[in-house]
């Protein structure tokens, strides 16, 4: 028995250090590529780490093809975005999960066929409204399809959270005078940061690295996001790939950020939400 579990966990850690090698290689050649001079690009053996190594490569991706403007429009269309879905999503889960109307049920399963549509399918329709409601070329109509496109799978999610919540704190409130919009701001919100997290986690990931319809409603360059901006500068630096993995790196600063200053609700969050594996 003890054989067939040292086996058993010998097994799992191989599977385990090759998963994360698959992971970390990739990513450890971005890194040192980008630190690379262009006449080390293509050197075999590649080194682990370039001697001499250089932050041309940062300095060019930074300074070339408005770069910055592309982060700047990313940046606000992506927490614009997250702040949006998380209130919209929240006080719909809050009403779903605590208050009582008519065909409540009902109209939840409807939110959630929102879930069941593919994004790429609805990129026509999206695209006659945008021009309809003159989102169209506008970072608006990037942040107003992003907060709809989210607001199903969030809303689900934290009406999960909510629900879990004793009532008897509620109650307690609505004795001492407080209104809905009170428990739901003084009490609820503040007892479901783990579910936040993952929510807004979610969310910002979603809006920065979304490509697709950034890439159908943006025709001005003034207006692209980084996304968009990292794809033409493939098409332009191709051969360039120390500044290619340059921006490319950059582009993860705030992804990191955001999940370093939200981990420590992450794990938490994923079983209150119920996405478990």
């Amino acid at each position: 028995m003890k054989r067939s579990q040292a086996s058993f966990n010998m097994i799992s850690y191989l599977i385990l250090f090759f998963g994360l090698g698959l992971v970390v290689v990739p990513f450890w050649y971005m890194i040192s590529t980008a630190f690379k001079p262009q006449t080390m690009i293509f050197e075999m053996p590649p080194k682990l780490w370039p001697v001499p190594s250089t932050l041309n490569n940062f300095v060019k991706a930074l300074t070339t093809d408005k770069f910055g403007l592309y982060f700047w429009n990313s940046m606000m269309v992506a927490l614009t975005s997250t702040v949006l879905t998380v209130l919209v999503s929240s006080m719909l889960a809050y009403a779903f999960a605590r208050l009582k109307f008519p065909g409540k049920e009902n109209l939840f399963y409807i939110l959630l066929l929102g879930m069941m549509v593919p994004p790429v399918m609805l990129i026509i329709p999206q695209f006659i409204v945008a021009h309809w409601l003159n989102l169209y070329n506008n970072l608006w109509g990037l942040i107003a399809v992003y907060v709809t496109m989210n607001i199903s799978m969030q809303t689900f999610l934290l009406r999960g959270v909510f629900e879990n919540i004793p009532r008897d704190i509620e109650d307690a409130a609505l004795i001492d005078g407080g209104s809905p919009w009170t428990i739901f701001w003084n009490i609820v919100l503040p007892l479901s940061g783990p579910g936040l997290a993952v929510v807004v986690i979610n969310s910002f990931l979603y809006s920065w690295e979304e490509y697709t319809w950034a890439n159908v409603n943006i025709g001005d360059a003034m207006h692209r996001t980084l996304p968009i901006g990292i794809a033409l500068f493939q098409s332009e630096h191709l051969t360039e790939w120390g500044q290619v993995f340059a921006a490319s790196l950059v582009a993860l600063v705030p992804v990191v950020i955001i999940f370093i200053i939200f981990q420590r609700y992450f794990v938490q969050g994923i079983s209150t939400t119920g996405i478990k594996g």
